[in-house]
């Protein structure tokens, strides 16, 4: 159950950061909502992951898949262009996670 928690997270997590870039800096009332509700629901998810997973683990994970999601929403959303050392750079954050996955004992399974 803990990679659920830790999955909503992620989810609402991405979902609030692609609400603050449509707020245009919180002038559009919707999306600056979503993002206030976004953060909060993903803190509280995060909160439960935690119940069960070390936080440098939980962390990593969160802040890692956020980043990768979140520059793949930019591209297709926002039409934001990602050169190749930031690819690079987010493949290596996709491969630190799944050491940590696979190898780590401080990651539960």
């Amino acid at each position: 159950m803990h990679y659920v928690y830790l999955v909503l997270a992620i989810v609402t997590e991405t979902i609030g950061t692609t609400a603050l870039q449509a707020s245009q800096q919180f002038t559009k009332p919707l999306p600056s909502v979503i993002v206030v509700v976004g953060y909060a629901v993903s803190f509280y998810f995060l909160a439960q992951a935690l119940r069960f997973m070390p936080v440098g683990i939980v962390y990593a994970v969160w802040s890692g898949l956020g980043i990768v999601l979140i520059a793949g929403i930019a591209f297709f959303a926002f039409g934001q262009r990602i050169d190749l050392p930031a690819m690079i750079g987010m493949g290596l954050i996709i491969a630190g996670i799944v050491v940590i996955h696979l190898f780590s004992d401080s990651a539960t399974h």
